[in-house]
């Protein structure tokens, strides 16, 4: 296919500044609303939900940023400590157990 023979298809600034994004961003769909947040806080009592014995201090997601297709909600998340959120990312176990979560 010889693209020098293609029709160009300009867009002035006002075009471009007048089209809107429809479908959400991967990283809108990751993001954590407030709402959510507070959801999510108030489910863990400030506890975390894996060890049961720390301080919950973040946010892990069950379904990571590349694989959601919606808006996080609180049943993507865990609230937990530090120790628990490596576990989960960083070992193959941790891997497995997100997803029995997710139901994979």
């Amino acid at each position: 296919m010889n693209l020098a023979h293609q029709p160009v298809r300009s867009y002035t600034k006002e075009q471009q500044l007048a089209a809107k994004r429809i479908k959400p961003t991967q990283r809108q769909m990751g993001a954590i609303s407030p709402k959510v947040d507070k959801q999510l806080k108030e489910r863990s009592q400030g506890v975390c939900e894996l060890c049961t014995v720390d301080r919950a201090t973040q946010r892990a997601h069950i379904t990571g940023w590349k694989q959601i297709d919606h808006k996080t909600t609180v049943e993507d998340l865990l609230h937990v400590c530090v120790v628990c959120h490596k576990w989960l990312d960083e070992t193959v176990e941790g891997i497995q157990y997100k997803k029995t979560l997710r139901g994979d």
